[in-house]
C-alpha cells in the first residue's frame, strides 16, 4: 500500500513537536547543567529478574532517619533517563515510583515527564521522554547527561520489537558507557514474549560483555488481580545500586 501524504495537521504537528524537542534539550541543559560524572565501578553484564549484592528493599526506613535527613540543597543528584516506544508504560513506571496509582487508559506523552525521588544520600531525577516518532529523533541528545538509561519495552507488542531494537542500539552506539536497563514490562499479558526471546528480538545478545545492560521481566501495571509481583521493587534496587 503507498503512504498517504501527509496533511496539513500532521505537518504542522511535527513542526510543533520539533520545537518541543529544541525547548526540552535547552531546559534540560539548564536543570542537568554541567554534564555527568561517572559513579559505578564498570562490571560485567548480566540478565536475569534480580541482581545479586543489591540492598534490601527495608534497608533505609524514612521514618527511622527523620531528625538525620539532610536538607533537600545539600543531597547530590543522580539523573535516570527513561525512553521506550510509545505505550510501553513509561509514564506509568514514573508514577508507581512516586506512589500513584496508574491511569485508566493509555494517554500519550506529547513532551516529558519528570519526577524526583529522594533516598537517604541522594535524590533520584527521572525524565521521561515522549516515545512518538518525532521525538525519538532527540532521544540521543540527552544519554549524555545521565547516569542510568532505563528502556521500557512493550513485551505483548511483537510488531514493534524490531522498532524497539532499532531505538535501543541507536542509544547503545551513541554513549557505549552508560548502564542501562532494559525493561520488559506487560509480562502478565498471555500474548508477551518471553525474557529469553525478548533478549534475542532485541539482539542483547550482540552487545559488549563488558558493557552493564541489565534485562528485567515487569509487569508495571498488571491487568488481572492474580499478578502479584510487577517487578518495579527489582528495577528500583537496580537503580540504587547503580547510582550509589
Amino acid at each position: 500500500m503507498a503512504p498517504r501524504p501527509l496533511s496539513p495537521l500532521v505537518l504542522a504537528l511535527g513542526g510543533a513537536a520539533a520545537v518541543l524537542g529544541s525547548v526540552l534539550f535547552i531546559l534540560w541543559k539548564v536543570y542537568f547543567g554541567g554534564g555527568r560524572e561517572r559513579r559505578w565501578d564498570r562490571g560485567e553484564a548480566w540478565w536475569g529478574a534480580e541482581a545479586a549484592r543489591l540492598p534490601e528493599w527495608d534497608e533505609w526506613d524514612p521514618e527511622d532517619e527523620e531528625n538525620e535527613e539532610p536538607a533537600l540543597e545539600e543531597l547530590e543528584q543522580r539523573e535516570v533517563l527513561v525512553l521506550g516506544l510509545d505505550g510501553s508504560g513509561k509514564s506509568t513506571f514514573l508514577r508507581v515510583l512516586s506512589g500513584k496509582p496508574p491511569l485508566e487508559g493509555h494517554v500519550p506523552t506529547w513532551g516529558f515527564n519528570s519526577v524526583r525521588l529522594p533516598t537517604k544520600d541522594f535524590e533520584v531525577d527521572l525524565l521521561e521522554i515522549g516515545g512518538s516518532q518525532n521525538l525519538r529523533f532527540y532521544w540521543k541528545e540527552f544519554v549524555n547527561e545521565v547516569d542510568v538509561l532505563v528502556f521500557v519495552v512493550d513485551s505483548a507488542d511483537r510488531l514493534r520489537l524490531p522498532w524497539a531494537r532499532q531505538e535501543l542500539h541507536k542509544l547503545l552506539d551513541k554513549d557505549p558507557d552508560l548502564p542501562v536497563i532494559v525493561v520488559a514490562n506487560k509480562q502478565d499479558l498471555s500474548e508477551a514474549v518471553s525474557t529469553v526471546e525478548l533478549q534475542r528480538e532485541l539482539g542483547l545478545q550482540a552487545v559488549d560483555s563488558q558493557r552493564e545492560v541489565f534485562l528485567l521481566a515487569a509487569s508495571i501495571a498488571p491487568a488481572g488481580p492474580g499478578f502479584e509481583d510487577p517487578g518495579t521493587v527489582h528495577i528500583w534496587r537496580l537503580l540504587l545500586e547503580l547510582l550509589s
